[in-house]
């Protein structure tokens, strides 16, 4: 039995190499590929490999290598097709016959590729012509240069219903190709007049700003057209066609895999203009739906890609209910390791005009403040807060718990249920966790304890995290927040050594990135700490990003004050503990080295103290 190429490349897209291979190896991660012992030859070390992104597997043992079908057939015995059958059946695909319908059919696919080749091109040429010259300038006006205008093949479909239909014509493409493609508009016969006997077809983009849309393998497949002027619809997509389903496809998908998979990061927003925009500000990695809520299947196809897409929808509200639809449709297919983050763009804006008013660096710590699927969906039903009534929070907590109860995974579900849970009935601050209030940890007594009426609970800040790392967290967020801030505060920052060992690594990065960088600005530190793999500790960061005294819109000065007193805070605590082991060290081998350690530690103990004294309080 014969198989397109097309039936073999979308159900390898769906499968998915890693999970099926999972099922009889145990694979571990290691950077972009994932390790185990090799299932075909008995080994003690892993050389067995398999690369998602490539899409076969390799032992540098026993050489085995192949693609996911070579590996059912290998493990289980099974023929080609039984393979691909059994692969399909999994992924709800459905097996194309061979017959020879089907085969007709994929000869049309192939056709139909040449005709929506062909009219990308034309409309390419038509865009640099007399009359494509108010296109171009639309597109000059929204700050496209030659080159993005070339890289996504933009175009113009000119005014009048038969210009493209005869230009197809003078190339020999059938009239019924063009309307199978999508390109014609085929006019449907009134039934009920007997001398109708079928209007003409005629050209289905007109006066429009053309945008190719491309399957995976770079194929042209479809067409979005922006109307020039007044007029409706404003953007105007290909219908289905046998090359083109909506909901299966991503613009720009083919372009950003690459960058994606190199930046561990994909951004989806809402619109062409929104990817080609990312793009010319250096963000390369971005997809659009096509006139569609995001798809189940288009989460399927973006997390073979990126574990954790961004969606990065408008700050509208047609935007977030996009966004939480897609939060929504992605439950049932979450499973370990695989998510969605949501990044919050301001009211009114889109990427195209965020980075047009303000610049790319506010794009990048929009997207470095991501937050995960889980806190989206507390957001969305809570508001943030904790309802005083017991009634009140009983109703959150079903809102909660059908949402949990749509995740099909037990141990995704499990966690989701447990974090809620927590966020519902928080544990009182008698406990070793204690409360944070500003700069300080409270605990409460035995008798406080309870819930409080209408608390606020943040983005996901840990319950166990002890004040000093609390503090340490808040110096980080200083210099990432405001970067102009290094050369205050810099040195100092330098000569501290962190509890926590990852906030400690990020630290080092960031005085490093800032000394190396003078002037780079949040987004962009942001962008590269997580490239450099500092994610988590970042993310304990980002949750101040609201806060009024450090975040990003927080005046630098006040948070420069603060930063002061919560490092005179901590490096007292430091030379204290540092004070003790001296002296414990001094008195089990007394030196005269070990003296003047004893007092320059107390020196500087005493310099921190008249420093305070004579100048900032605590918070």
């Amino acid at each position: 039995m014969a198989f397109s190429d097309q039936f073999l490349d979308e159900l390898r897209g769906r499968a998915g190499l890693v999970d099926i291979i999972g099922r009889k190896v145990k694979l571990t991660r290691k950077g972009r590929e994932h390790q185990g012992l090799c299932p075909f030859h008995k080994e003690k070390t892993p050389s067995f490999t398999v690369n998602e992104e490539k899409g076969f597997y390799h032992c540098f043992g026993c050489q085995s290598h192949g693609s996911v079908f070579d590996f059912l057939m290998e493990t289980e015995g099974l023929s080609f097709p039984e393979a691909v059958e059994r692969l399909a059946g999994e992924a709800g695909m459905e097996v194309p016959t061979d017959t020879p319908q089907e085969r007709e059919r994929q000869k049309q696919r192939q056709t139909l590729l040449d005709v929506t080749e062909m009219a990308a091109a034309m409309f390419e040429k038509t865009l640099r012509m007399p009359e494509g010259k108010p296109a171009l300038e639309y597109l000059y006006d929204r700050g496209l240069d030659d080159e993005t205008i070339s890289r996504f093949r933009l175009g113009f479909a000119p005014a009048g219903r038969n210009r493209l239909k005869t230009a197809l014509a003078r190339e020999g493409v059938d009239e019924g190709l063009s309307v199978a493609a999508g390109l014609l508009i085929q006019p449907e016969r009134d039934h009920r007049d007997e001398r109708d006997g079928g209007r003409e077809p005629y050209d289905r983009f007109r006066g429009r700003v053309m945008f190719p849309i491309w399957d995976r393998r770079g194929r042209v497949i479809a067409f979005g057209g922006r109307i020039l002027g007044d007029g409706e619809p404003k953007y105007l997509n290909s219908p289905e066609t046998p090359l083109f389903h909506k909901g299966a496809n991503l613009y720009g998908l083919h372009l950003a895999s690459p960058a994606a998979r190199k930046a561990d990061t994909i951004i989806v927003t809402e619109g062409y203009m929104d990817v080609i925009a990312l793009a010319r500000a250096g963000i390369s990695h971005g997809v659009a739906p096509l006139g569609t809520a995001l798809t189940e299947d288009q989460v399927q196809i973006l997390w073979k890609i990126i574990r954790e897409p961004i969606l990065c929808f408008d700050g509208d509200a047609a935007g977030q209910r996009a966004a939480a639809k897609a939060a929504e449709r992605s439950l049932q297919h979450l499973k370990p390791g695989y998510g969605l983050r949501f990044a919050q763009l301001p009211s009114g804006e889109d990427p195209d005009t965020l980075i047009t008013r303000q610049g790319v660096g506010a794009m990048h710590d929009i997207l470095a403040t991501a937050l995960p699927l889980s806190e989206v969906l507390w957001q969305n039903e809570s508001g943030g807060r904790i309802p005083s009534s017991a009634e009140a929070r009983a109703a959150l907590q079903a809102r909660l718990d059908e949402h949990t109860r749509r995740i099909q995974d037990p141990t995704v579900r499990s966690h989701f249920s447990r974090l809620f849970s927590e966020r519902l009935w928080p544990k009182a601050a008698g406990d070793e966790a204690g409360t944070r209030s500003g700069g300080n940890w409270k605990r409460k007594s035995a008798k406080d304890r309870g819930w409080t009426p209408n608390m606020h609970v943040g983005t996901g800040k840990s319950a166990l995290r002890s004040p000093i790392e609390d503090d340490e967290i808040f110096l980080l967020a200083v210099i990432i927040y405001h970067p102009s801030s290094f050369d205050e505060i810099g040195e100092r920052l330098g000569t501290m050594s962190f509890s926590a060992p990852d906030l400690d690594k990020i630290r080092q990065e960031v005085l490093k990135t800032l000394a190396d960088n003078p002037g780079l600005e949040t987004g962009a530190l942001a962008t590269h700490l997580i490239e450099r793999d500092y994610g988590g500790p970042l993310g304990r960061i980002r949750e101040l990003k609201s806060d009024p005294i450090v975040g990003p819109n927080a005046s630098q000065e006040i948070a420069l004050s603060e930063w002061n007193g919560r490092f005179r805070k901590l490096r007292n605590w430091e030379l204290a503990k540092e004070i003790e082991e001296a002296k414990r060290a001094n008195q089990a081998n007394p030196s005269e080295a070990g003296r003047e350690r004893l007092e320059i530690l107390r020196d500087q103990k005493l310099a921190l103290s008249e420093e305070e004294a004579n100048g900032h309080v605590f918070r």
